[in-house]
């Protein structure tokens, strides 16, 4: 059985919660306290960090590389496209949901970065959202038609969006409608803790 250890808060790890859920498989759980962190956690990654997957002799960190090799090893429902083509453009996607977002989830989630950093990171991920959202006017999900492990990848930030003190004008409410659509689905609200339902108002 596939163990992951997930921080209760995590946006990272909330993505890998997402899958698993997705996939409707066997896994267990381990909830990590991300401030009081158990000392094996820095043996199965040396960066001391969650999310981390344990199957067998497998031990993996990363939360896109957790969350390939699951949908690799689980195909139904696919989440990665199936055409090599679309695939190479999911990764580009999710490469610049990390570069372009997401570094920015981390000096939020960082507790000792200073306020000023934080307000920089609030202002970048608020104009790469306003950015990213006319998009949503015209397609379900971010790949097109189909739900995919780009839209698992981004979904964590935006439930996190008031937890952030992020606010969007009115030109981002495409993307806000396409956040609900994701919100609803079984496998994301199965997916969060009691911490991170606390965390919408």
């Amino acid at each position: 059985m596939m163990i992951l250890y997930s921080g209760i808060t995590c946006p990272f790890s909330h993505r890998c919660r997402f899958v698993l859920f997705e996939k409707g498989m066997d896994f267990e759980i381990k909830d990590v306290d991300i401030f009081n962190k158990p000392e094996d956690l820095a043996i199965m990654n040396p960066y001391n960090q969650v999310p981390v997957l344990v199957e067998r002799d497998l031990i993996l960190h990363e939360s896109n590389i957790i969350n390939e090799y699951i949908d690799e090893r689980f195909p139904h429902p696919q989440l990665m496209p199936g055409d090599p083509v679309m695939r190479g453009r999911g990764r580009l996607v999710l490469f610049r949901l990390e570069k372009e977002l997401f570094s920015h989830v981390q000096v939020l989630e960082d507790p000792e970065s200073s306020p000023k950093d934080q307000a920089k990171a609030r202002e970048a991920i608020a104009n790469g959202l306003t950015v990213l959202a006319p998009s949503f006017a015209k397609t379900k999900y971010i790949l097109g038609e189909e739900f995919s492990m780009i839209d698992v990848a981004l979904a964590p930030l935006l439930w996190r969006l008031d937890h952030y003190d992020i606010r969007l004008g009115k030109s981002a409410a495409p993307l806000l409608k396409y956040a609900e659509r994701i919100f609803q689905r079984e496998a994301f609200i199965e997916a969060l803790t009691p911490a991170e339902k606390a965390m919408r108002r």
